[in-house]
């Protein structure tokens, strides 16, 4: 169930992506080293780092889907069972890009590195005229790795993530707790095709600590394996253990074919910033980005 969307059947014109890792990712761990010696001056284009401060926040949910909502509509799994359980988690101060990573930050990467794979939608290692300010995609989680450490970052922790788009209070949503879909980039309807937006043009939809584009415009990395979470059952999300890197916060892609309020209401649960979905670590996909993170001194 694929960053949780075996409810979203795909247009024919579904993104692709590579079924084999790329055959220099063996290659990584002294890449990265070089990297951190000889890139880890890089920094994001203009849109800079926010600093979240140490303290405990709520992670997950202690909400059950006691009307079975999700498998009326057809779902395979209950909604919040991997989200289990509602738990406090203590983070030391650390960083987070304020937006996702743009074409124009990973330009610098891919000049920096002729040996990784441009994302499917450049042309001649080129991201289109027009496109700096939107967020990268067709990356895979190996690449979104290798750009973090290059810059001297690292992906966020799925606990950081979530954090820096929920608060101290643990917020649903990072503009508070009501929905409000038009505070992100978001499809709102099963024929709404949606595309993705410049980081940063919903700023009303921004999280506590003023980071952005945290739910809609494109999914985004982890650094984490999609697994339960402490004290949880390990066996109540079906594809826990199997080798997926989680993706969290949502995209412009609609979910399915829903009718109007049933589509808004599965909108509703899918877009909370607890809400966690889950990809293969070498796929590359048009609504799959990420943002950069690392510890603060």
């Amino acid at each position: 169930m694929f960053r949780s969307r075996a409810f979203q059947p795909r247009p024919s014109s579904a993104p692709s992506f590579s079924p084999h890792r790329p055959l220099f990712v063996g290659w990584l761990p002294a890449l990265g080293l070089v990297a951190l010696l000889l890139g880890g001056c890089a920094t994001a284009s203009g849109n800079g780092r926010v600093r979240i401060p140490a303290g405990p926040f709520p992670m997950g949910t202690a909400t059950v889907d006691e009307m079975m909502e999700a498998t009326n509509y057809g779902l395979p799994e209950p909604w919040y069972v991997d989200e289990h359980p509602l738990h406090e988690v203590r983070l030391p101060t650390f960083w987070i890009d304020r937006t996702e990573v743009t074409n124009r930050d990973y330009q610098k990467f891919i000049n920096a590195h002729p040996e990784v794979h441009a994302p499917d939608d450049w042309s001649r290692r080129q991201y289109a005229p027009g496109k700096d300010e939107y967020p990268v995609v067709y990356v895979t989680w190996y690449h979104a790795d290798f750009y973090c450490r290059w810059r001297g970052g690292r992906l966020p922790s799925e606990a950081e993530w979530e954090k820096a788009a929920r608060g101290s209070g643990g917020r649903v949503y990072p503009w508070g707790d009501e929905f409000r879909p038009e505070l992100a980039n978001l499809s709102v309807g099963p024929f709404d095709a949606g595309r993705a937006h410049a980081v940063g043009t919903t700023p009303g939809g921004a999280s506590p600590y003023g980071v952005l584009d945290m739910i809609g415009n494109v999914w985004e990395w982890v650094a984490d394996d999609y697994a339960p979470y402490p004290g949880a059952d390990p066996e109540a999300a079906e594809n826990f253990g199997k080798g997926h890197k989680v993706v969290r916060g949502l995209s412009y892609e609609p979910l399915g074919h829903f009718p109007g309020p049933d589509y808004r209401r599965v909108l509703e649960v899918t877009a909370r910033a607890s809400f966690r979905g889950y990809d293969p670590p070498n796929a590359r996909l048009r609504d799959v980005g990420f943002r950069c993170a690392g510890s603060s001194r």
